[in-house]
């Protein structure tokens, strides 16, 4: 087994300042708990007020209830990839729940799967938008006409980010693979 290489302490400082990292993380998972009450809340909602709902307000609702879910779904994702990919393994390799995901993971992977959450989750609010075009909204004004023009092109530009980002991925993916290609 080969000795570690000895670092200087200037470099064992630049790298023991990922740990700096684990509060951040810790406090995204706060955020999770805060997510799963806010959704057995809507449910509990939904649950006792489902006879007294329309179609249009239930499927508001859940909605509203995917939202959340997708919301947690990426705070998941940054949390465990990002502690993954920039902090420490996990090791959890061979472990019967490891994400599949988790296994292929790195900086550009979690740029594009977030870049596509975030699309998801604006469509989700975009689609909340067009159900309730001319009715009241959450805070009880109307949807106006630029409102939604501004909330569709917000979510092209998410779709467009994303396509940005995940062309610039297989760019230098591309490149990479040529350039060890070439030294093989």
């Amino acid at each position: 087994m080969p000795p570690k290489p000895s670092l200087t302490p200037l470099s064992s400082l630049i790298f023991a300042s990922r740990w700096l990292q684990l509060p951040l993380y810790l406090g995204l998972i706060v955020a999770q708990g805060v997510y799963v009450f806010l959704f057995g809340k809507e449910l509990w909602h939904l649950i006792h007020s489902a006879t007294e709902l329309t179609e249009q307000m239930i499927m508001l609702a859940v909605l509203g209830l995917i939202d959340v879910v997708m919301i947690s779904n990426l705070l998941v994702m940054v949390i465990v990839g990002g502690y993954e990919t920039f902090v420490s393994r996990l090791r959890l390799h061979n472990h019967p729940d490891q994400p599949e995901w988790l296994s292929h993971v790195n900086a550009s992977v979690l740029k594009v799967k977030l870049a596509l959450s975030i699309i998801g989750i604006s469509s989700i609010h975009l689609l909340k938008t067009f159900i309730e075009i001319g009715s009241l909204g959450a805070d009880g004004s109307k949807y106006t006409e630029a409102g939604v023009l501004w909330q569709t092109l917000i979510h092209c530009v998410f779709i467009l980010s994303a396509i940005g980002i995940a062309w610039t991925d297989r760019l230098m993916d591309h490149g990479a693979h040529k350039s060890s290609a070439a030294k093989h």
